[in-house]
């Protein structure tokens, strides 16, 4: 019998059998399983498992928490189960079985900047500290940077302005790119396609403005300006998304004798030439409608009220995935504004509910079983990964939940009434002070402090009310 046996033969049994069961995978916490009828899980009796930590249902796929020991269960679970092994694509595929339209569209665009999530977390973080090295005068009594004073610290600045410049300028090749392999087709062209919209050939998308004369391409009937697409999202999603369209309908009616051939010549010329005439100058227009409607929002006599509903309903949108949509905009807004003023609510919010997580700790600081879920939730939560701590804790006990969002929702009024803008996207939490703009550093800070404090204490408070469905008495029972 191995280590996880009993506890596979009960999840199995509560999520309603093996019948039941369409796919099941895991990612890194979270067993995911696409049930044929969702409505046989049972939900009560799977969170009073010891082993699991939470559940919630998103994007099709019901998820249960289990934690770091996900991978070992997930091997007992299926050879208990009699599934076999599944993969992640295979899973959102049969997922999308249960979505509608709108979540399916959600579920693409996650698809296609989940993958790219990585590079640009890297990237806020290395902005974030040419900001303080390079911002910030913190030498010979605050009239230098170090960068300034020392020659070792203005190499290290300049070196790493290669990654940041290779992530964020050449975006578009990471977006064409994803976008290929998301939707089937041949991810090298996804590549190409993207190089083709930042090369060095072109000018600079952002030295469009301030030039004298823009370089073409003539045709003799025709001229086409030979403009780059630098950090934009817009036209490489468009692009990506033609050159995928050609090349799966070239492959349908091209004979596979020559198709190796014909098909990505076909689908790859004709994407170049569109993009730079047609999708290029559609896809920049509409990236530039939506920044500056979120910027003037943002930045108007009524921001302060998008700010409170903003910081007030994020959390929620994580429940049902339409924070994936932020990501388009927040990197729009970087390519348009040099910054965004948006991704500072979003690691407000989620400082604000690891706070909520922190307070319960402190309620039930004598639980130790409790501890061994909230602690390394709000641990999580402080660095940017709100999942533990949202399902784990929050939402299950409710009144958490509801302290995080109004102390998120203070904390974003106060950064948007204040003009903090970010360098880019970087580490959700608290780390994420780093990206700040070095003028905005100490009201950022403020409004961190309100993020901890404020969802602290009214978790203390609606406690005492009795707040919830549920009591501070473990919900395991």
């Amino acid at each position: 019998m191995g280590k996880y046996t009993e506890q596979a033969k009960e999840l199995l049994e509560h999520v309603g059998g093996s019948g039941n069961i369409s796919v099941v995978t895991h990612c890194a916490t979270r067993m995911r399983f696409v049930l044929n009828d969702p409505s046989k899980a049972d939900i009560d009796s799977i969170e009073k498992m010891k082993l699991v930590k939470g559940t919630f249902t998103q994007a099709g796929q019901f998820q249960v928490i289990i934690g770091n020991e996900v991978s070992s269960f997930y091997n007992e679970f299926i050879s208990i189960a009699g599934v076999s092994d599944t993969s992640k694509d295979e899973a959102k595929k049969a997922a999308k079985q249960n979505m509608n339209f709108l979540q399916r569209m959600i579920a693409h665009l996650a698809d296609i900047f989940t993958p790219l999530i990585p590079a640009i977390v890297v990237g806020g973080l290395i902005l974030g500290f040419r900001n303080v090295i390079g911002e910030i005068k913190l030498m010979e009594d605050g009239t230098k940077t170090l960068v300034e004073v020392s020659q070792f610290w203005a190499g290290t600045n300049s070196f790493l302005w290669l990654i940041g410049e290779a992530i964020f300028h050449f975006l578009p090749v990471g977006i064409t790119w994803a976008v290929a392999r998301k939707m089937g087709a041949t991810p090298i062209l996804g590549i190409v396609l993207g190089i083709t919209l930042v090369s060095p050939q072109l000018l600079n998308a952002y030295a469009v403005a301030g030039a004298e004369e823009v370089p073409f391409w003539d045709f003799g009937f025709a001229q086409v300006d030979m403009i780059g697409y630098q950090a934009q999202v817009i036209p490489a999603i468009l692009a990506g998304l033609l050159l995928s369209f050609l090349e799966l309908r070239l492959r349908k009616i091209i004979p596979n004798a020559i198709s190796m051939i014909v098909v990505p010549f076909f689908a790859l010329v004709p994407t170049v030439l569109i993009a730079h005439t047609v999708l290029g100058p559609i896809g920049w227009k509409i990236g530039s409608v939506i920044s500056d409607v979120v910027y003037s929002g943002l930045t108007s006599s009524l921001g302060w009220l998008f700010a409170a509903v903003f910081g007030f309903a994020y959390a929620p949108l994580v429940i049902t995935g339409l924070h994936h949509m932020t990501n388009a905009i927040d990197l729009q807004l970087m390519s348009v504004f040099d910054g965004t003023n948006l991704w500072p609510m979003i690691a407000l919010s989620n400082i604000a509910q690891g706070s909520a997580v922190l307070a319960m700790i402190y309620l039930n600081r004598k639980d130790e079983q409790e501890k061994q879920v909230s602690v390394p939730a709000a641990i999580s939560c402080y660095l940017g990964v709100t999942e533990p701590a949202m399902f784990g804790i929050n939402l299950k006990y409710g009144f958490p939940f509801l302290a995080a969002m109004i102390g998120s929702m203070v904390a974003a009024v106060i950064s948007v009434g204040s003009g903090v803008m970010a360098h880019s996207i970087g580490v959700g939490g608290i780390p994420g002070f780093l990206s700040i703009k070095a003028e905005h550093m100490l009201t950022f800070l403020i409004a961190m402090v309100l993020a901890i404090v404020i969802p602290f204490i009214l978790t203390i408070v609606f406690s005492k009310l009795n707040m919830g469905k549920v009591s501070l008495k473990r919900v395991r029972g």
